[in-house]
């Protein structure tokens, strides 16, 4: 294998020296191959490597029916006249997400399942018309085999609450079929709540019911339709109507005691509010879909100070949506954690905020006002609240008056390219309350397409000043961190850049780049995936949700170039890896960016996938059209 290896370096070398290519990585010639044979040498070492990372010989048929082609190499921009010759239909092929992907549930990777009331020991429910099964030993017979024979749950907290179903049941399992517990293990977490901000059963039905009281949100929107007819917003400056002669001067909704009302007196005034320093610290971004705890808790264990959930959508968490209140757990290693919500109107802004302020436990809560897609902005929220800013003013109030916690805003500079407006909405904003602003250095139009602005967060930091303005922009090494902070900003947020790399935050804290090995990297995906196991679970569906989420995130990680085959430091977000081979085989497997080949990274760590498992990454990339 090294001699086959060494013999594809000679040739890549005896092509001469590097060229560069516009929008490519500069990469050591020595390294840089073709498509063609970069694939060969993938495919032919497969089944040597697998056998010798799982024990297994065969390379399963499902991966080779299951991975779909890389995407087209990145077209170079065309005359403006050329241009116009391009299909709409081309042009948008390899754009933004993969709307009609296939949406396999984890519970079809089971034809049936083994019930519940069996796991826990008690009688069933359902009697006679349960569709599961009650019969053990028929169950474990038809039980996919178990993919390795140590389970991470029951050494870690002592037992495993899987059981039979566990995937790595052997370890824990009596031949009787009985699982075993390690009292030791057991007695030191009894007691301890691992993660928190989890949706009761009893909050869910009472959000469905509508019958949970809103009382801080409803005096705030009162406050609100009072004055919707007496009042016109002109700036900073409120103008009574007394345009018609027969309009007289209403007095305040509120009774007046001097100079101070009843709702000054019982609001939580700021200086009683939780204060949160976040001057000089590493922020995660809230990252849609690779955002969840697992990887949150790897990029705890690099550095990262500042933790978020993934945006939620208000409306569905006061509809007690189980699957949005996921977006908002929190796990104890997070110290410094607050959740993202969306939303477009007062009413629901503020009652969400008053149930995430009584019923989660988080340091602040944060407004996603910079989301780009469709499906949001249409609606008025995201990116749509920055032009909106009467109703992006009574959201941050209302939510600010119902919180215990800072509130905090992501924003965008704008909506179009060429008409940014962050810089008058920021000395606003100072006026209303916000703790916090993020902004990121792009508009709406411009998607990932152009580099971020760092003059212009320079510029807005100055503006928002004393407020903390966090800057966000194509940060992917220490230099990027650096010169990010000398525009002034007051920290960073790290978004795509954590996802390529997550070992970033060390590099940053450290100044230096990290030539980190193919292995410590596995390692990396092997902590992701007893995180995923003890987060999702380790029975079938646990298994395979953990591999989904792990698949979007590789989607972005083989975009990482080894430090040690660069031939100009650092590595820069806007530019596209060319075809290299690596140092060894898993340095390579892992530059792939064939669907199929991280199917089979999935398959070191997970086993191998169902016979019915399909996967399309969400994001087709822009970067790699």
């Amino acid at each position: 294998k090294e001699k086959r290896m060494e013999g594809v370096m000679e040739e890549n070398t005896e092509r001469g020296t590097s060229v560069a290519v516009k929008g490519e990585a500069a990469i050591k010639p020595e390294f840089l191959t073709t498509k063609e044979k970069f694939h060969d040498l993938i495919d032919s070492e497969w089944q040597g490597c697998k056998g010798e990372t799982t024990g297994e010989s065969d390379t399963p048929e499902e991966v080779k029916d299951t991975s779909v082609g890389e995407p087209e190499p990145k077209r170079v921009k065309l005359d403006p006249e050329e241009e116009k010759k391009v299909e709409k239909t081309d042009r948008k092929r390899f754009r933004g997400q993969n709307k009609s992907r296939p949406h396999t549930k984890p519970t079809t990777y089971e034809e049936k399942r083994l019930c519940l009331s069996v796991i826990q020991k008690r009688e069933c429910t359902f009697g006679d018309k349960c569709t599961f099964y009650h019969d053990v030993a028929a169950y474990m017979a038809s039980k996919p085999a178990d993919i390795g024979e140590r389970c991470y749950l029951y050494e870690t907290f002592g037992k495993c609450e899987y059981g039979l179903t566990c995937r790595f049941s052997k370890e824990h399992t009596t031949p009787d079929f009985q699982t075993t517990e390690k009292e030791d293990l057991v007695k030191a977490f009894e007691g301890r709540t691992l993660t928190k901000n989890n949706l009761s059963k009893d909050l869910q039905f009472r959000l469905r019911k509508r019958s949970v009281a809103f009382k801080k949100s409803e005096e705030y929107l009162k406050t609100l339709s009072n004055n919707k007819d007496k009042k016109r917003h002109h700036g900073n400056v409120l103008v009574y109507d007394l345009g018609s002669e027969n309009s007289t001067y209403n007095p305040p909704p509120v009774k007046t005691l001097g100079p101070l009302t009843d709702a000054d007196v019982t609001k939580l005034r700021p200086c009683e509010k939780k204060q949160v320093d976040f001057r000089d610290k590493l922020y995660l971004a809230p990252l849609t879909t690779c955002g969840n705890l697992p990887f949150r808790r790897v990029c705890k264990r690099f550095g990262v100070d500042i933790t978020c959930g993934e945006m939620a959508m208000c409306t569905n968490l006061l509809q007690g949506h189980q699957s949005e209140w996921a977006l908002l757990k929190r796990h104890e290693s997070e110290d410094l954690f607050g959740v993202q919500v969306e939303g477009c109107f007062p009413d629901t802004m503020t009652r969400c905020a008053e149930l995430i302020n009584t019923y989660a436990d988080v340091d602040f809560v944060d407004i996603n006002s910079g989301c780009p897609i469709d499906l949001v902005y249409k609606k008025g929220g995201g990116c749509g609240l920055m032009t909106r800013t009467r109703k992006f003013e009574q959201i941050i109030k209302g939510m600010n008056h119902v919180l215990d916690v800072p509130l905090t805003v992501k924003i965008r500079t704008g909506v179009q390219e060429k008409s940014s407006i962050a810089h008058k909405l920021i000395p606003e904003m100072k006026t209303w309350g916000v703790s916090m602003i993020t902004l990121h250095g792009r508009s709406r139009e411009q998607r990932y397409t152009k580099l971020a602005d760092w003059d212009y967060i320079n510029t807005c930091a100055e503006l928002a000043s004393p407020i903390p303005l966090f800057g966000n922009g194509d940060i992917l090494s220490y230099e990027d961190a650096v010169k990010a902070r000398e525009t002034g900003v007051s920290g960073i947020m790290i978004a795509r850049g954590a996802l390529i790399k997550p070992w970033i935050f060390t590099e940053i804290k450290e100044n230096r780049h990290w030539d980190i090995s193919s292995s410590e990297r596995l390692d990396i995906l092997k902590d992701f995936t007893n995180y995923g196991l003890e987060h999702w679970g380790s029975d079938t569906r646990g298994v395979e949700k953990t591999r989904k989420f792990m698949l979007e995130w590789l989607s972005f990680m083989c975009r990482y170039i080894p430090v040690g085959l660069l031939e100009r430091m650092p590595q820069k977000i806007n530019e596209r890896p060319p075809y290299y081979m690596g140092r060894n085989y898993l340095e390579s497997l892992m530059a792939s960016q064939n669907v199929g080949d991280w199917i089979r990274i999935s398959e070191m760590l997970l086993g191998p996938v169902p016979k019915n498992f399909i996967f399309l990454p969400k994001h087709k990339a822009n970067a790699y059209k």
